[in-house]
């Protein structure tokens, strides 16, 4: 298993990696709320501490919930009910209150993680007249190629794989550039300005103060 740890006490995060290694999980040591969001994609877990260097944890838990699933333990020295309830509300898969018991902690974070059930993976998409290879980075419509860049292909795949939902911008901007709330926003409306152009098949609704749906054929 491989583990994010998000903790600002060095000598803490030191005792989690120590003990993760012993059980044979690989782990990750941050002590920022914004790197969470940067490393999330290569992990199995976060194992989140509410006192992070730049922001609250609640905080990074909403920005990581806005994108990710990925299952989320809380450690942290609050033990009050409020903080444990904003926390299991905001997406925390269980909450755990310092100092805790190594053996426990390691339980209850392969119970979360088994409740994960792999997501299904697809290479192939048929929407109407326009068909995506994920594997080639591949599309065509009608069969003809149409050449899109590895971006703008990344940025329609993502649309089209929940095509007929609402997709956020902080989602699109997580799955493309790797990173909800960087400053490639810009980026995002030149990319989809192309897409829609190289496209025109396909129609991208915008929802305002939100982000855009892939109309389903």
């Amino acid at each position: 298993m491989r583990v994010l740890i998000a903790e600002d006490d060095r000598s803490v995060a030191a005792a989690l990696v120590s003990a993760l290694s012993r059980a044979g999980h690989s782990s990750t040591h941050v002590s920022r709320g914004s790197d969470i969001l940067l490393h999330h994609h290569d992990v199995d877990a976060v194992m989140l501490d509410l006192g992070l260097e730049d922001m609250d944890g609640l905080d990074a838990l909403h920005k990581l919930r806005a994108v990710s699933e990925v299952p989320v333990v809380v450690v942290t020295a609050r033990g009050d009910e409020r903080s444990t309830v904003l926390a299991l509300r905001g997406g925390a898969d269980d909450y755990l209150v310092k100092p805790v018991r190594l053996h426990e902690l390691l339980a209850r974070l392969d119970a979360v993680v088994r409740r994960y059930a792999p997501a299904t993976t697809r290479d192939r998409l048929t929407l109407g007249r326009v068909e995506l290879d994920a594997e080639a980075h591949r599309i065509t419509v009608d069969g003809d190629e149409v050449t899109l860049t590895p971006n703008e292909f990344k940025l329609l795949w993502c649309l089209a794989t929940k095509a007929g939902r609402a997709v956020s911008r902080a989602t699109i901007l997580d799955e493309v550039w790797a990173d909800a709330y960087a400053a490639t926003s810009r980026s995002l409306d030149v990319h989809l300005g192309q897409v829609r152009q190289k496209v025109p098949e396909l129609t991208v609704t915008t929802i305002r103060g939100f982000g855009y749906r892939l109309e389903a054929p």
